[in-house]
């Protein structure tokens, strides 16, 4: 049982859960679904794509972990390197095969994900820029597979296009967070290459540009009041709190603490993008 749960860490399931409910959202925003069947491998495809990326992550940055995250189970030896990397690789097929059961674009979808996430993982990460662009988008796609899977991806852009840009500001601010580990790693991200207030300063325009954007698929008449102001009050307000605080105090225990905020306040966000149909 404990084996067990250690590989069920290495995939973090709440990360996994959130992709799920991301293609979930993607789909019940479009204007009509034609087979809640498909939506359901979709999510479920989603799940284990998300947990392979998860996994093989951890498989790649095992020396950095050593010193940024040593709590994970591979640099605890809960579980070892190529055990990890067989575990990610069978989720990744798993997210795939699932994929067939949705349609053909979303077979080709699954692969390009699952390839985009590996590449990440194994040197994207690492190299300035590029490594935050690609998984802010792996985030964004995960709601245009949802809507892919209705028949109708259209409106499925809107929140996909948010998440791209919610989930690029925290990764600059997690590469912050991780300043130290990153450069006796070799890494060249932002920070490195950059510093610390240029980079917090990028993270602040990516977010300021997110706040001002979630207002016009209200002022379009796209998403209802209620959207407008659960989106208000839930995220932009959560998300001006984190650019102060970054400012105010950009330790890496805060930054971490933020990094938590921003993560728990998605959920937030799915539920502001659910609200925008009633």
């Amino acid at each position: 049982m404990e084996k067990i749960l250690n590989y069920l860490k290495l995939t973090r399931p709440k990360n996994n859960l959130i992709t799920a409910i991301s293609v979930l959202v993607g789909a019940a925003v479009s204007t009509a679904v034609e087979s809640w069947d498909k939506v359901f491998f979709a999510c479920l495809s989603a799940f284990f794509i998300s947990a392979g990326g998860n996994s093989i992550n951890d498989f790649f940055d095992l020396e950095i972990d050593r010193i940024n995250k040593p709590y994970r189970p591979l640099p605890r030896g809960e579980v070892s390197p190529s055990s990890a990397l067989r575990f990610s690789i069978s989720l990744f097929l798993l997210g795939i095969l699932l994929s067939f059961w949705i349609r053909p674009v979303s077979v080709l979808l699954a692969f390009v994900t699952c390839g985009l996430l590996v590449a990440y993982s194994s040197f994207l990460k690492r190299e300035l820029l590029w490594g935050n662009l690609i998984i802010s988008l792996v985030c964004g796609l995960a709601f245009i597979y949802g809507g892919i899977a209705t028949g109708d991806f259209r409106l499925s852009l809107i929140p996909a296009a948010f998440a791209s840009l919610f989930h690029l500001g925290r990764e600059i601010l997690k590469d912050v967070e991780d300043l130290k580990g990153d450069a006796l790693s070799g890494a060249s991200t932002l920070p490195i290459k950059l510093g610390v207030n240029f980079s917090l300063g990028f993270c602040s325009l990516v977010f300021t540009l997110l706040i001002v954007l979630t207002v016009f698929p209200y002022i379009f008449h796209i998403f209802s009041f209620l959207y407008l102001v659960l989106v208000i009050l839930g995220v932009d307000l959560v998300i001006a709190y984190v650019i102060w605080s970054m400012w105010h105090n950009p330790s890496s225990s805060n930054l971490h603490r933020l990094s938590n905020i921003l993560k728990a306040d998605m959920v937030l966000g799915l539920a502001a993008i659910l609200s925008g149909k009633f």
